[in-house]
Formats: C-alpha cells, structure tokens, sequence
C-alpha cells in the first residue's frame, strides 16, 4: 500500500541509453506504473488510424500519468523527453495531480557501448523499428535547464541504478 505523496519519476535520455531497463527495474522495485512512450506510439501506429504522431504518444502518456498518479500510485515514465516544452509538460502532470516529480536524465557516456546498444538490441515492442545509430546521434536533444539526476549506465548495472535512483528520492 502506498502511503504519502505519489511522485512521478520522470526517466528520459536518448535511445539506446538504458531508460527502459532501468525504468523497468525500478518500476518492479518500488512497485510503480511504467508509463513508457514507445509502446504507446507503437500501438498508435499499430491501428494505423493516425499517419503522422507529433506529440500524440507523449499527450497520451501525460493523461495515463496523471490518472494513476491522481490513484495514488508512483509513475515511472519512460520517454526520450528531448526538450525543455515535454520536460515541462511532464512537471505540469505532476502538479496537476499534487504528485511530486523527480527528473533522471539517462545516459551512455561511453560513445562505442551506446552505439553497440543501439545497432545490436532487439525491439521488445512487437512491429516496433528502432531507430539507427545515425539517427539517434542526429536527434535534436537539447541540453537540460535545471536540476536533475544523471544516471551514466555505462559501466553500472541497472540494480546500482535503482539504487542510486531511490537513494535520490529518499533525500529528496
């Protein structure tokens, strides 16, 4: 059972980086909702109703947070989240639900680890087509304006990632 403020832990990084291994991990440790943005796109796509998604798997998302976080529940969301209006929006999610909200910015630092993550993973979303190396090093991912933890998977497993990530949140 839940007790206390619910807190939207918002994981974001480019793909490739570890965000859902670890957003995976974490949401089972703490006993969370994993709200993550590709499979919402993917199911999207998959009934072909929408031809072009903008913004829509990030609105459906947002509205699938708030829900749960409005039951009390944690929410960890997993997104790329590259830039200052979505990392707002996902702030704004949590103050509509009087949730707290707490932002880790995932990344790879080692340039050689992520593009072998990247050229050698294999989707886990069915039909879903994971974007190239170049595309992912091409991605407009502008730099963060504000406080938030950095989780470098690069030579850390995804328990010391949780770890440090509930740490975070203890002292928060």
């Amino acid at each position: 059972m839940q007790i206390g403020t619910p807190t939207l832990i918002i994981l974001s990084g480019l793909p490739g980086a570890g965000k859902t291994t670890l957003g995976r991990a974490l949401a089972r440790e703490i006993g969370a909702v994993h709200v993550r943005i590709d499979s919402i796109e993917q199911a999207i796509w998959a009934w072909g109703f929408v031809k072009d998604l903008e913004d829509v798997g990030y609105r459906v998302g947002y509205a699938l947070a708030l829900d749960n976080l409005r039951l009390g529940l944690d929410v960890v969301a997993d997104c790329v989240n590259p830039w200052g209006p979505t990392r707002q929006a996902w702030r704004g999610v949590a103050r509509d639900a009087a949730a707290a909200s707490f932002e880790v910015e995932v990344i790879c630092s080692d340039t050689a680890e992520h593009r072998r993550r990247v050229e050698t993973r294999p989707p886990d979303v069915p039909g879903h087509i994971l974007p190239t190396w170049q595309e992912v090093i091409e991605r407009d991912y502008r730099p963060w304006e504000g406080e938030r933890l950095v989780i470098d998977t690069t030579r850390r497993s995804v328990e010391a990632g949780v770890a440090e990530i509930q740490a975070a949140l203890a002292r928060a």
